[in-house]
């Protein structure tokens, strides 16, 4: 059975560079807003030839996690590897020693049904001797997204490949960086990712597919500095949550609470969905006015929409 908690809490993933020394640090000294997930990045913000000291230097700081949390008390993230290729997965994870107990998971860049398979394999693999289950996040991100005449098969040929591990897949993410960068675009910080059609098209056409059985998180925002950054990431998050999208790509620990405080529910939605969920069963009526007379719930039709509500409340709480 697939673990909702988890899907629902990965939240604002902060993507680091993996061969970056002072994430161990940061993450031992309570340097970064909690609660967050943590990336370690070997794919696009490492270069070819670095890759290799990048891996141990990776390594090093899940060992100094790992001793760091024998002695003392702190904030430990889900930590996931962004990889490059499918056999890293049994290769990193081996490497990682007493300290493979901090993976959650692998992402898995580039996804695609002509590498799927090979990730499915190594992460069932893997999970049939690992002494807690590790994740895979997929990221939809390829250039060949683009193409309308194949996108819809492409997607959905994805979907029946991951089936077979579903239950270890607890996010879908998408390239954002990646989409736009195919159309040569980038959206300012006053701007959404949304209103950039041809983009936006793509990622409602990932909810279409994905969305009714995964959670599938928001492409990275890239601005944390100067005047209405925030603002901006607000605005985007609202349109994100509004088209199903679950948690956010990060670059700057900055970006957190912003993520968090987006995610949280207000007491009005939290007690219609409670409502929705408790309705009796025995009722005649399966409609009626919310808490606030101020719209209808109906049980029937709300109801996904309440557990969803509910799952967001228990990861990230409610509005003050």
């Amino acid at each position: 059975m697939k673990d909702t908690a988890l899907c629902y809490s990965i939240g604002a993933l902060l993507y680091c560079p993996a061969h970056n020394e002072t994430i161990a640090g940061s993450v031992i000294c309570q340097k970064i807003p909690a609660p967050f997930s943590l990336a370690l990045c070997l794919e696009d913000t490492i270069a070819d030839a670095f890759v290799t000291q990048a891996e141990t230097i990776l390594i090093s700081s899940l060992q100094k996690i790992e001793a760091a949390r024998q002695t003392c008390h702190f904030y430990l993230p889900k930590i996931f590897i962004r990889i490059r290729r499918p056999e890293q997965i049994v290769h990193l994870y081996q490497k990682a020693g007493n300290a493979r107990g901090l993976i959650t998971g692998f992402i898995a860049p580039k996804f695609s049904p002509e590498n799927a398979g090979r990730y499915i394999d190594e992460i069932v693999n893997l999970n049939q001797t690992a002494a807690s289950p590790v994740s895979l996040m997929p990221v939809l991100e390829s250039p060949s997204l683009i193409d309308l005449r194949t996108r819809c098969d492409m997607l959905y040929s994805i979907k029946d490949k991951i089936a077979a591990a579903a239950e270890l897949i607890p996010n879908i993410r998408v390239g954002g960086n990646d989409l736009c960068h195919a159309f040569g675009l980038r959206r300012q910080k006053t701007q959404a990712i949304q209103e950039i059609q041809p983009v936006s098209q793509i990622l409602s056409d990932i909810i279409t597919v994905f969305g009714m059985e995964y959670i599938v998180s928001g492409p990275v925002w890239e601005y944390y500095a100067t005047e209405g950054w925030e603002d901006g990431l607000r605005r985007e998050l609202e349109l994100d949550r509004l088209n199903g999208f679950v948690g956010k790509t990060i670059i700057h620990p900055k970006q957190i609470p912003v993520v968090n405080r987006a995610y949280q529910v207000s007491k009005a939605d939290f007690h219609d969905a409670r409502s929705i969920l408790n309705w009796d069963p025995g009722a005649a009526s399966l409609v009626s006015g919310s808490l606030e007379s101020g719209r209808m719930n109906e049980c029937l039709t709300h109801s996904n929409w309440a557990k969803k509500i509910c799952a967001l409340a228990e990861a990230y709480g409610m509005e003050k």
